[in-house]
C-alpha cells in the first residue's frame, strides 16, 4: 500500500484506500471458513451498520456512504490491517476534464494471487440517474485511459450503474459503447433484482468484466440478498441499503492461502451527493 495518506482534489475528499482485517472480534467466524475463490464486491450502503457484508469480500467497492463527520470512516481505518493476500499497485481519479461524471471514477490497481492473472484493476462508479447513458457511455473512455496507463486490459468497472427501469430503457441500454465495443462482459444479467424493497424489481448494480484473465478465472457473480442471509425484514434491511451487494468470483484466485489469514481491502468510494 502506497505510504502517506492519497490527496484528492477538494470536490471529493472523501475517497480512501486501506487495508482491513477484523472490525470487530465477532466478525472472525464469518472468515475462517475461507474459499478457494477471491471475492470482488461493490455495495452501494447507506450505512455501516451490518460488518457482516463486508467481511464476505477479499475487495470492497462501498458507494454512497455519506459520513459529514468521517468519523465512522476513520474508526473503519484505524481497524484495518495490512492483507498478504492482495496489494494496491497504482490509484489515481481520473481527469474528468469534460465534467460529464457527477462523481470522477476513482480508479485503482490491485495484485491478486494468481499466475493466471497477477493484478486486475477496478472501476468504481456511481451514476446520476439523470444522466446515466452519458455517464456510461463515458465510462469507456475511462476503460481506454486506465488501459493505456497500465497496459492493463483486465478490468473490472462495477458499482450502482442505475442501468435500469426509469433511469435507462433496455433500448438505450444495448446501445451502450459497453455493450457493442467487443470484450465487455455484463455479468450480473438483465433481469437481476439488485433491489431491497419488495415493490421494486431493478437491475441497478452491475459489474462489467474485460480481458482474458478475468474470463479464464471467473467462477461467479450474483447478488448477495443480505436480508435473507441474516433472516432481516424489509424495513431492518433498508435501515442498511436499498440495494444489494453484487459480486463476482474469482477461481482458485487464492489458491494456498491459508483461511485463517483471510481479510478485506476495502475501497472506500463515499460520496457527499448521496
Amino acid at each position: 500500500m502506497p505510504s502517506g495518506q492519497p490527496v484528492f482534489p477538494r470536490r471529493v475528499p472523501d475517497a480512501y484506500i486501506a487495508m482491513r482485517g477484523l472490525v470487530v472480534a465477532s466478525l472472525l467466524i464469518l472468515l475462517v471458513g475461507g474459499t478457494d475463490a477471491f471475492r470482488i464486491c461493490a455495495f452501494n450502503a447507506h450505512r455501516l451498520t451490518l460488518t457482516k457484508i463486508l467481511a464476505r469480500c477479499d475487495i470492497m467497492v462501498l458507494q454512497e456512504v455519506v459520513d459529514s463527520s468521517q468519523n465512522t470512516v476513520l474508526f473503519l481505518l484505524q481497524k484495518l490491517q495490512r492483507s498478504d493476500k492482495t496489494q494496491v499497485l497504482n490509484f489515481y481519479q481520473y481527469n474528468d476534464t469534460e465534467d460529464i461524471f457527477a462523481r470522477e471514477p476513482f480508479v485503482a490497481q490491485f495484485t491478486l494471487p494468481s499466475k493466471i492473472l497477477p493484478s486486475v484493476v477496478l472501476v468504481p462508479l456511481h451514476t446520476t440517474p439523470k444522466d446515466v447513458e452519458k455517464e456510461l457511455n463515458a465510462l469507456y473512455d475511462v476503460f481506454l485511459d486506465v488501459s493505456q496507463r497500465w497496459q492493463n486490459e483486465n478490468v473490472i468497472l462495477l458499482g450502482d450503474f442505475n442501468a435500469d427501469c426509469a433511469s435507462l430503457a433496455k433500448k438505450r441500454l444495448n446501445s451502450l459503447l459497453l455493450r457493442t465495443k467487443a470484450g465487455f462482459h455484463w455479468v450480473i444479467p438483465d433481469g437481476e433484482d439488485t433491489t431491497v424493497r419488495a415493490s421494486t424489481n431493478c437491475t441497478y448494480d452491475r459489474i462489467v468484466m474485460h480481458g482474458q484473465g478475468c474470463q479464464k478465472l471467473l467462477k461467479a457473480a450474483a447478488t448477495f440478498d443480505f436480508p435473507r442471509r441474516f433472516q432481516l425484514t424489509e424495513e431492518e434491511a433498508l435501515r442498511v441499503s436499498d440495494h444489494y451487494p453484487v459480486e463476482v468470483e474469482l477461481n482458485k484466485a487464492a489458491q494456498g492461502i491459508p483461511p485463517h489469514c483471510l481479510s478485506t481491502l476495502l475501497l472506500l468510494s463515499l460520496s457527499q451527493l448521496g
